[in-house]
């Protein structure tokens, strides 16, 4: 055989097919997903808090108000604030305390506490992290050129107060960075969601365009509804095993507490029969051509499943997509388990919704799109 008979081989062309495919497909989808970084920033949304009301802390919070370049909220409660800071409803949440204004006036130290919850996008932790350094590089420098001319006006001051005026001076504001949802150090730790997800994921793809082949080829050997039945309980003894080493693994690499480890194996299992038939909707549609469209719709939740930004920040297209695939929901449940202080209930919910929408689906075109074939008869064993 010539190379140029090779090369008319279905194989071949297949092959240059998806390779062109798959590029265009993986690059449009990220490079557009993620020019929403960072110029959709606007669309996050800050609490500001002033419990203060004397003239310092009403200035600051004009002025932080003003220059901030996010969705600002004031008429609300700290409480009420830092609970939807943990539910990631909040980007940050500035609190300025009610003895603000009265500490600085009298010299003391005027603190200003700004919360951040790690346990949510990373592109947000990180940006507000640098946001919060910004805001106390200027107070510091503001309050020190104040404090310095009130000492100015004292010119007379003995020597032997140099040294508590310097520190007055340093000390005249303080911003107290913190944390909620603390995460464990490590680039491992943070993106452990998902990881797991997107390992289950592709396990489930690939098992659905395989486990649909062996329906196919079964056909005239058993009933539609006795083969789907089969394909599934296939699927849930892959989920259950394969679970088991996942889990295992991330139990094992990154810093997570052992109590959650029944939390976590539950949710894999349910996020691979979830994923599997979500993924099986295109295979029981059109064959394994559906692997063409598993891919794109595999890329576009890695952008859309809320680890790196959160749902304001993206798209509408990715915005619809986290709605309706597995992955949101499976990340934003991991994250609640492993690290928040949030609910993870409405995230399995919505995983559980996904999936029952995704059996409904495939039921319906096993039944009213695949052509009943006649069932050969079993071979007689002779004894």
């Amino acid at each position: 055989m010539k190379f140029k008979q090779f090369m008319r081989l279905q194989g071949f062309g297949a092959s240059v097919f998806m390779g062109i495919f798959y590029a265009v497909a993986m690059l449009l989808i990220f490079l557009l997903g993620y020019t929403a970084l960072p110029g959709n920033m606007d669309e996050l949304k800050v609490a500001l808090v002033n419990d203060d009301k004397g003239e310092a802390g009403t200035q600051i919070a004009e002025q932080l108000a003003e220059s901030l370049p996010f969705e600002i909220t004031t008429n609300i409660s700290n409480e009420k604030a830092l609970d939807k800071l943990g539910d990631n409803k909040y980007a940050l949440v500035i609190h300025i305390p009610e003895d603000f204004s009265e500490s600085a006036q009298k010299g003391q130290s005027a603190q200003i506490d700004f919360t951040v919850n790690e346990a949510s996008a990373t592109m947000v932790a990180s940006s507000m992290n640098s946001v919060v350094t910004e805001i106390n590089n200027q107070l510091s420098a503001s309050f020190s050129t104040q404090t310095a001319k009130g000492v100015l006006l004292n010119m007379n001051v003995p020597e032997e107060q140099a040294d508590e005026i310097a520190k007055q001076i340093e000390d005249a504001y303080v911003g107290n960075y913190v944390i909620m949802n603390d995460v464990p150090d490590g680039m491992h730790n943070n993106m452990l969601p998902m990881f797991l997800t997107m390992a289950c994921y592709v396990g489930a793809m690939i098992a659905a365009m395989q486990l649909v082949q062996a329906y196919n080829q079964s056909r005239s050997k058993a009933s539609k509804a006795k083969l789907f039945g089969y394909v599934q309980l296939s699927a849930l003894i892959i989920a259950i095993v394969s679970s088991i080493f996942a889990v295992g693994i991330a139990f094992l690499i990154a810093d997570l507490n052992t109590d959650v480890i029944f939390q976590v194996y539950g949710q894999q299992v349910l996020l691979y029969m979830v994923a599997f038939n979500f993924c099986a909707i295109f295979t029981f549609l059109i064959g394994e051509a559906g692997m063409i469209l598993n891919i794109p719709v595999l890329l576009s939740q890695t952008i859309a499943n809320g680890a790196t930004m959160p749902r304001e920040m993206m798209y509408s297209y990715f915005d619809v997509v986290s709605y309706i695939t597995p992955m949101y929901h499976s990340v934003q449940s991991y994250s609640a388990v492993m690290f928040g202080s949030t609910d993870q209930a409405p995230f399995l919910w919505g995983l559980v919704a996904v999936g029952v929408g995704a059996v409904l689906i495939n039921a319906l075109i096993v039944t009213l799109l695949h052509k009943k074939q006649p069932i050969e008869p079993s071979p007689v064993v002779s004894k």
